[in-house]
């Protein structure tokens, strides 16, 4: 039986950000972004919100219809500057830093070393970020998710990007047809980051 998908809208923006912050918790970026426990746990859910609202604005959420898994789309054409970044420039990470939280600069570091690191000149769909309700990992939930909208981009010759933020999403997006798109990124004393491409495959 297929798992059972919706586009979400602005009204589960709120099941969207508590789902995002739970899934994200023991995430090595967020642990970097957002360093101990109890800070990480008070502050990370308002950088998931304002991803949140930038994907609802501008790109697509698809959401499981039980609630347990999302996936943030952003469609980049080919000669988007900002890489589907609503905010592609440095003031824009500056923003972004200020309405989530003021004093941490790798709010605002996050934002800009992705962006930089985003490949340009062909459209294709950004996956964003993609949350499995931590109960629920290992269901496939994630693979259904990313797996329709592959199936899309096979269709109309589109190609993906995404950028893993652990070895084991990287070994995951591999087996979608997913292949490293340059270095990995390193965070300034903290983890790697694998910015990843899928061609779009043929049929017939």
């Amino acid at each position: 039986m297929g798992v059972a998908i919706r586009t979400a809208g602005d009204g589960d923006r709120e099941l969207i950000v508590r789902l995002l912050d739970e899934a994200f918790q023991d995430d090595p970026v967020s642990g970097w972004v957002f360093p101990g426990d109890e800070y990480r746990r008070t502050t990370h859910h308002r950088l998931m919100a304002a991803f949140t609202d930038v994907v609802l604005a501008e790109g697509r959420v698809d959401l499981t219809e039980d609630g347990s898994a999302c996936a943030l789309w952003m469609s980049v054409p080919a000669d988007d500057p900002g890489h589907g970044e609503e905010q592609p420039d440095d003031d824009g990470f500056a923003r972004m830093r200020r309405a989530v939280d003021p004093d941490n600069e790798r709010v605002e570091l996050i934002g800009r070393l992705t962006a930089g690191i985003h490949p340009s000149g062909r459209a294709h769909a950004y996956l964003w970020m993609i949350g499995v309700a931590p109960g629920r990992q290992g269901e496939g939930l994630g693979t259904a998710l990313i797996g329709s909208v592959l199936d899309r981009c096979d269709r109309e010759g589109l190609a993906a990007y995404l950028e893993a933020s652990s070895e084991r999403s990287v070994r995951l997006y591999r087996r979608l047809g997913f292949e490293p798109a340059g270095e990995p990124l390193a965070l300034p004393d903290g983890p790697y980051m694998w910015p990843m491409w899928r061609e779009p495959r043929t049929t017939g």
